[in-house]
């Protein structure tokens, strides 16, 4: 018999303990999200959804704050993780990885479609706060990561030469958010998956070189 896996929670040492109550309060998060806007959702719906106090949570947590910016770190780095492995993982040819990226983002919002809710919501707030922070640094390192692999396909002469890529990468990122607003408001996120191959494919024509046709004497 496994000991480890028949160990209850509160059996665990207090640190690991401690590391699955937040992991649990985190995946709640995400999983009330995709269902009612992030900032009805309170710290007893969160209690509820674990199975334990609502003062419990605050022994895990700071605050309702601090568990949203635990799950944007989260976000950030599986996302990024997810994006970067699609680019590497395309073979040499770079179109081809600009569309593994465009697919592998369209497929994390429709596996955690409460993480979109939270970030629009949150950038819709006036002024600066920690959340819209994070949420700046993500679009900060994925603008990178699309320019790198915009680079890499001019320098292999994969898209028009008068290209400019940082204009690329905001239509890039300006088509996923188009997908993923139009699948929240028909309330339907895996419609995304069906619609992204046809939209990158109209990005990828208006930033491709074309082939060069030769006409034969008439």
């Amino acid at each position: 018999m496994n000991y480890f896996k028949i160990m209850k929670v509160q059996d665990k040492p207090p640190k690991q303990r401690t590391e699955v109550r937040q992991a649990g309060l985190m995946e709640a998060a995400l999983l009330l999200a995709a269902q009612r806007s992030p900032a009805d959702i309170t710290t007893a719906d969160l209690a509820r959804a674990v199975g334990i106090s609502q003062g419990a949570v605050f022994r895990h947590f700071a605050s309702k704050e601090a568990i949203w910016l635990a799950v944007l770190d989260w976000v950030a780095g599986t996302l990024m993780t997810r994006l970067q492995s699609a680019a590497a993982n395309a073979d040499r040819a770079a179109l081809p990885a600009l569309r593994a990226v465009f697919l592998a983002h369209v497929d994390f919002v429709t596996r955690y479609p409460g993480v979109p809710r939270l970030i629009f919501q949150e950038l819709q707030h006036p002024g600066d706060t920690a959340l819209k922070s994070r949420v700046r640094e993500l679009m900060q390192r994925y603008r990178q990561l699309l320019l790198a692999v915009l680079q890499h396909a001019k320098t292999q002469q994969a898209l028009r030469p008068d290209v400019d890529l940082p204009a690329a990468a905001v239509l890039f990122i300006g088509s996923v958010q188009g997908l993923v607003m139009q699948a929240l408001l028909a309330d339907d996120v895996h419609a995304m998956a069906a619609q992204a191959p046809g939209v990158f494919a109209i990005l990828q024509q208006g930033l491709q070189c074309q082939p060069i046709e030769f006409q034969g004497n008439s």
